[in-house]
């Protein structure tokens, strides 16, 4: 069946050909054969796909064996990289080590010197407190024992100068309060002790030339004992004794008094020394601004005095009035206490000690952490 009798679909058209004559095979007719010619492209094109595909592979064998060889340099960097950065990061552990090393060392130092610094700082002002706290002991002990406004009154300035020096900001309220006090002592009225004392020894040392009232002693008239040493003084001198005589006839005594105590004189040398006692304790006791024993002492010689001597001599006198007058001096002060002060240097004392222990306890803080690697 040839190739347009199956082409045809009339099957009338299907009859069959008369028989031909035997031909002979022609040499290379069979290449042109259809199913040849698409077998023979089939291959071309099945050779052309497999170059084409070998080509490709070759290609992408190529570019996976440029990238891996890529990948293999990359990685290769990248570990190169990657031993560069641990060799950094121990690098940097090794510097941040050390440098927590140096800061834990400053610290420690810092820590000595601010221990060292609240040291010297705490001695200082301790210093200083127990030089003020001395000088307040002086001035209480002046006012308290003997009275001495002018010793306490120097005695708180000195303290109040050398807290100025100091100039701490917790000496203040310290400070203040020695204002305070040392205004109240400038308004106490002092009495003149000294002025007082040294009358009394002037009336010590006068009683031993007092005259006493039962002792009688001539007296001549200037004129005569002038003229004793002459003819004519001795005829005034007996004239004068015969006039006496005849005065002597004729006594005349006060009656608004007893008489006067009579003294042997060894009495009156003990009563001149009993009073001469009297005043220097007296004395004593104004130092010691005992006013009871002062009074008592000053009236008992002013009586003594007044009752034994004779009050028309001039000393007498004199020694009364100033008996009298150290008898109505006033000699009690009205002291102010100082006890204010004596609290704020207590709460002064006090208070750097807290603090400085807040400060220890607190100890020094770290402020830088260790990385983590």
């Amino acid at each position: 069946m040839s190739d347009a009798q199956a082409q045809d679909p009339n099957p009338a058209t299907l009859l069959p050909a008369p028989a031909a004559p035997p031909q002979q095979p022609v040499r290379g007719a069979g290449w042109r054969h259809p199913a040849v010619i698409l077998a023979l492209l089939a291959l071309v094109l099945l050779g052309w796909q497999w170059v084409e595909t070998r080509s490709r592979l070759a290609s992408l064998y190529d570019d996976l064996a440029r990238r891996l060889s890529e990948g293999d340099s990359v990685a290769k960097e990248s570990r190169g990289m990657a031993r560069q950065s641990q060799e950094s990061v121990d690098a940097l552990h090794a510097k941040l080590g050390a440098l927590e090393a140096k800061l834990d060392e400053a610290q420690g130092q810092q820590a000595a010197l601010e221990s060292m610094y609240q040291e010297v700082t705490r001695t200082r002002d301790e210093r200083v407190l127990a030089e003020v706290e001395h000088a307040i002991n002086i001035a209480v002990q002046q006012l308290q024992l003997g009275g001495n406004v002018p010793g306490a009154l120097i005695a708180l300035q000195s303290a109040d100068a050398q807290l100025a020096r100091a100039d701490r900001p917790q000496f203040l309220a310290l400070r203040k309060a020695l204002a305070r006090d040392i205004d109240r002592l400038k308004l106490v009225q002092v009495p003149d002790l000294s002025g007082m004392a040294l009358k009394l020894e002037n009336v010590v040392g006068a009683v031993d030339a007092l005259p006493l009232l039962f002792e009688e002693k001539p007296r001549l008239p200037a004129p005569v004992a002038a003229q004793a040493t002459s003819p004519q003084g001795v005829i005034g001198g007996l004239f004068a004794d015969v006039w006496r005589e005849l005065k002597g006839l004729v006594r005349i005594e006060r009656l608004d008094r007893p008489d006067p105590a009579l003294l042997a004189p060894e009495n009156a040398f003990f009563l001149r020394e009993n009073i001469k006692l009297r005043l220097l304790n007296a004395r004593l006791a104004l130092l010691q601004r005992d006013v009871r024993t002062f009074g008592d002492d000053v009236r008992q010689a002013h009586g003594w005095i007044e009752r034994y001597f004779d009050q028309r001599a001039k000393t007498v006198q004199n020694s009364l009035a100033t008996l009298k007058q150290l008898s109505g001096s006033g000699i009690s002060l009205d002291l102010p206490p100082l006890n204010e002060t004596i609290a704020a240097l207590a709460a002064t004392r006090v208070g750097p000690e807290r603090v400085v222990e807040r400060a220890a306890d607190r100890g020094p803080t770290k402020s830088v952490a260790k990385a983590k690697p």
